[in-house]
């Protein structure tokens, strides 16, 4: 393990991560990406989420890099010990297990802090406090319970969102915690336990619309068959069958948008003027813009977009982003596949979405293997070079 990155964001931070899935693993990335010396804790073996298949293919590889691998078995007393050496020189504990599941294997809130009282510890779990923090959760789960899944398919057909942003803005509510644990922990010298949780993230998300029924006194319905709060806010097909989305949002840019496409007779037309008038008029207008974009390729249409300084969106599928010029611009970074089939193949996958003093995150270590670092971290714990062996000959840990 490299040791710490004092010239990075967090460089002074060291984390212990005992994570599966993508909420903790996505919490430890933000944190290792900013500078933070991550050590994913796994079992002999390596974490299952490293074999998934389907659309859980991607989990391991977009949201372990930057990290140490320490696979090592926490039901046997010398791996428990192991680990608990490595915790007291950490700053930060990350678990997303199971209800009950760290305190059954003595490494819960409590006993780590009665070790270590500075230490913050960030539980990431399905509910936070009330009637169904037992629960088990899954990102799908709490969309469909809190109301994003109904939000996001048309009615009758609740549908989750086409990635897995719950677990990911979990993980990041629970950085935003960690944070302010670490900023806190400056004036009062102790540590404390965060919780960050699924549904709650996932009601956080929809209270906008929450918000919007408050205002307006009525339910919202489904995504799909909203009354847009803007007259220009659509799809449109163009010569090809090809689609961009077009959002025309303020009339500063319906003028803008009437002038550059010659659209004359609409300018001029008094009840267009103003967005509330677009909203409630859109029939007027509609079939002149559908026969706009009808005529255009979508490169021209794109071409003419651009030009005129308007939102717009040419439709993308996720591998269309490998050739994107723009996140090629410095928003994409190749790491390493550890294992599997495709063993050694590059992963071209974004970067976190922050600029810092113009500086994007980087890669500093690839995706490790299961227990790449283990002899390392035994290393750092202070165990001699015969002690460590002696770990590896007991199956306490294992290093590929």
């Amino acid at each position: 393990m490299g040791g710490r990155l004092r010239n990075l964001p967090l460089g002074d931070i060291s984390v212990v991560e005992f994570s599966h899935m993508v909420m903790g693993p996505a919490a430890g990335l933000v944190l290792a990406d900013l500078g933070a010396e991550v050590l994913k804790v796994e079992p002999i073996g390596g974490d299952n989420t490293r074999r998934l298949q389907g659309s859980g293919g991607g989990y391991f590889a977009m949201y372990n890099r930057n990290k140490h691998s320490l696979c090592v078995d926490l039901k046997q007393d010398a791996g428990k010990e192991l680990a608990y050496r490595l915790i007291e020189d950490a700053d930060v504990v990350i678990e997303n297990f199971r209800p009950g599941a760290m305190r059954k294997l003595g490494f819960g809130y409590a006993d780590l802090a009665a070790r270590d009282p500075r230490l913050i510890y960030c539980s990431l779990k399905g509910f936070l406090s009330g009637p169904y923090e037992q629960r088990a959760a899954l990102d799908e789960v709490t969309q469909m319970m809190g109301g994003l899944a109904y939000m996001t398919g048309p009615p009758g057909r609740p549908m989750r969102a086409g990635s897995s942003v719950i677990d990911i803005a979990g993980g990041m509510f629970g950085v935003i915690g960690i944070l302010a644990a670490v900023n806190q922990r400056r004036a009062t010298g102790r540590g404390q336990l965060v919780t960050s949780a699924l549904f709650e993230t996932t009601a956080f998300l929809v209270g906008q619309h929450m918000a919007q029924q408050a205002v307006l006194g009525e339910a919202p319905p489904p995504m799909p068959v909203r009354r847009s709060a803007w007259g220009v806010y659509d799809l449109f097909s163009c010569a090809a069958g090809e689609q961009v989305f077009v959002a025309v949002v303020s009339d500063t840019q319906w003028r803008q948008f009437c002038a550059h496409f010659r659209l004359d007779d609409l300018a001029a037309d008094a009840v267009l003027a103003t967005n509330g008038g677009r909203v409630q008029q859109r029939e007027r207008f509609m079939p002149t813009l559908k026969a706009l974009f009808g005529q255009l390729s979508r490169q021209e249409a794109v071409r003419q977009l651009e030009a005129a300084g308007l939102p717009f969106a040419e439709i993308n599928k996720p591998s269309d982003l490998f050739a994107d010029p723009h996140l090629n611009c410095g928003g994409l970074l190749d790491a390493h596949l550890p294992e599997g089939e495709r063993r050694g193949a590059a992963a071209r996958l974004p970067k976190l979405p922050l600029e810092m003093d113009g500086n994007r995150t980087e890669l500093r270590q690839d995706l490790p293997a299961a227990g790449e670092h283990s002899r390392q971290a035994a290393r750092r714990a202070g165990y001699a070079a015969d002690a460590i062996e002696s770990l590896v000959a007991a199956g306490v840990i294992a290093e590929c």
